[in-house]
């Protein structure tokens, strides 16, 4: 069979599995719409966890930031697995302990404020949709290449299928349809891995083929082979770094502190029985996510020395099927500006003009057939994409339902609603957020990763510094809490409007305040997101004793004797 028939084969079967466990894990109360009951055993919790957590910029996006930016690629790496380890150490035992469904929930509880909560749910719908839409980016991708058909079309395909078990399942739904979907992309991104690792360096395990010779007995390293060939095309070492040393630290700690904010992870602790399995289910995670991590390097070096060895300065009448593919996309382009039909593919430092344009997204999609593995493979990664992008999509347009129907209409504004009327608020938010994020989906601020990337900066500006202090001191108040959230919301929002939308012509280093990027500038707005918190905080009136109290309480260790104290 060809690669479209073969995907369709693979991706018609394992949405036939999604759908079916929707069904079969279909909420039917608001304990199971919102947090499955808390139920989930914690190896499938953390299984969930990996494939809620793992998004179309993990399987799609970060392999292809890499493979195009080398070294400074890897921030995306340590941060969004420095932020996992962060937020299973500091955040999700205590969060878990607190016993509410939704972050804005423990916001408003813990500043004892309506206004706290409704600041809290604005900021998590704000970073939810910038999220979303480049989950939808993902799914768009996907069924633009390997099914023919426009980018618009595959994200309405999407939206259709996240809306049906999202919508049915609620969390539980959710849960089980994610633990499947972890099992199609982990298998669809280590497949080609290993194929790929074996046919270039003869090491079946490709994190060390990454490291290793190449397999053509030239006795050359994988890694020293890519530096030439790209220093020969005007790229620069691929091992060596460009973003300035303050960005990258930036970027990284914007990466971290945004993935322990993210509503979507957060609500995931809240669906195992007890706060001991919540940390079970963390490390699970850990691990599970650690095995597609650690993965990411390999494929990009992999999908670029294929890339360059395939393509630069071949004739274009020669090129393989592949690259005529995904140029009816739009996603690859060739240009021939000096008419002497070869392909250069050239960076800045070279005098020969580049003519490739190539979409970071496609790289890892397009990484089987540039290698020329079977069309079974091809077809395998498509619905493992697909897998990672709904995966993430369902748990988001889960944490905007649950915003809307529980925090916004139960807490504040209805509080008589009843549990049915409230279930089907959740529904009617979910099918109106589907909508929202499909437009978002087709018009996206930037690629998937770098539009996911200003979701977690746009967390670490709103909801890290209002939990870390909702956690770990008594003297935060609500005065400072809802100052702080929209002050770095605010400050983190605007940089990444300014720069990304408004002067994209501006979005260079050399006007970038103090050289920070749009993706690293959430590291200051948290920062001033504290500041603000702690300085507000200092001079309006203290916590009542209550919320003290409970604030030390969230801190003990169940079975802690009466003499048990807590420093504040």
């Amino acid at each position: 069979m060809n690669v479209q028939a073969w995907t369709f084969v693979m991706v018609a079967f394992s949405f036939a599995i999604y759908i079916g466990v929707a069904v079969w894990a279909r909420a039917r109360s608001t304990g199971e719409f919102y947090v499955a009951g808390a139920k989930v055993p914690p190896v499938l919790n953390g299984m969930a966890t990996a494939a809620d957590w793992m998004s179309a910029a993990s399987f799609i996006g970060m392999a292809g930031l890499i493979a195009f930016m080398g070294r400074d690629g890897s921030v995306y790496l340590m941060g969004w697995t420095g932020g996992y380890v962060l937020l299973a150490l500091l955040l999700a035992p205590y969060l878990r302990k607190f016993g509410k469904y939704t972050v804005p929930d423990f916001v408003g509880d813990r500043y004892y404020s309506h206004v706290a909560r409704v600041v809290a749910v604005i900021c998590a719908l704000f970073v939810s949709f910038t999220y979303v839409a480049g989950q939808m980016r993902g799914v768009g991708i996907v069924f633009s290449r390997f099914l023919n058909v426009d980018i618009s079309v595959g994200v309405y395909i999407g939206m259709g299928i996240v809306f049906f078990y999202a919508v049915l399942g609620g969390m539980k739904g959710i849960t089980y349809t994610q633990v499947a979907q972890y099992c199609v992309l982990i298998f669809a991104y280590l497949v080609p891995a290993i194929f790929i690792s074996m046919l270039m360096t003869g090491m079946p395990i490709p994190q060390i083929g990454f490291g290793g010779e190449l397999a053509d007995g030239s006795g050359m390293y994988l890694l020293d082979r890519l530096d030439g060939l790209t220093d020969e095309l005007g790229f620069g070492a691929y091992t060596d770094g460009r973003k300035g040393t303050l960005d990258v630290l930036f970027i990284t700690a914007a990466l971290m502190v945004g993935t322990a904010g993210l509503p979507h992870v957060i609500v995931r602790f809240y669906t195992v029985p007890k706060v001991r399995q919540a940390r079970s289910s963390a490390g699970w995670a850990l691990l599970f996510i650690a095995i597609l991590y650690t993965t990411a390097p390999a494929v990009a070096a992999f999908a670029r020395t294929n890339l360059l060895n395939t393509v630069s300065n071949q004739p274009y009448e020669d090129v393989p099927e592949w690259f005529t593919n995904w140029e009816v996309t739009g996603l690859l382009t060739f240009d021939d500006l000096n008419g002497d039909g070869l392909i250069q593919n050239t960076g800045p430092a070279s005098s020969v003009p580049n003519e490739l344009t190539i979409d970071n997204d496609i790289m890892v999609l397009a990484n089987p057939e540039i290698a020329q593995l079977p069309n079974w493979v091809v077809g395998l990664v498509a619905a493992g994409g697909l897998a990672a992008a709904l995966s993430t999509a369902a748990g988001l347009l889960l944490v905007i339902s649950t915003s809307v129907a529980h925090d916004l209409l139960k807490k504040t504004i209805w509080p008589s609603i009843t549990e049915n009327g409230e279930l089907l608020t959740a529904r009617i938010a979910a099918g109106v957020a589907v909508i929202i994020a499909g437009y978002y989906g087709i018009n996206p601020p930037g690629f998937v990763a770098q539009t996911v990337a200003f979701a977690f900066g746009l967390a670490a500006a709103s909801f890290f510094p209002a939990i870390i202090l909702g956690i770990f001191t008594k003297g935060a108040n609500k005065y400072g809490a809802i100052a702080g959230m929209v002050a770095g919301l605010a400050f983190t929002a605007s940089y990444i409007v300014y720069f990304k939308l408004v002067h994209p012509d501006l979005n260079t280093a050399e006007h970038w305040w103090f050289g920070v990027s749009p993706e690293g500038i959430g590291t200051i707005g948290m920062a001033i997101n504290f500041a603000v918190a702690i300085a507000i905080s200092l001079v309006t009136p203290a916590p009542p004793l209550s919320v003290q109290q409970f604030v030390e309480e969230i801190r003990v260790p169940r079975g802690a004797g009466p003499g048990h104290e807590v420093a504040a």
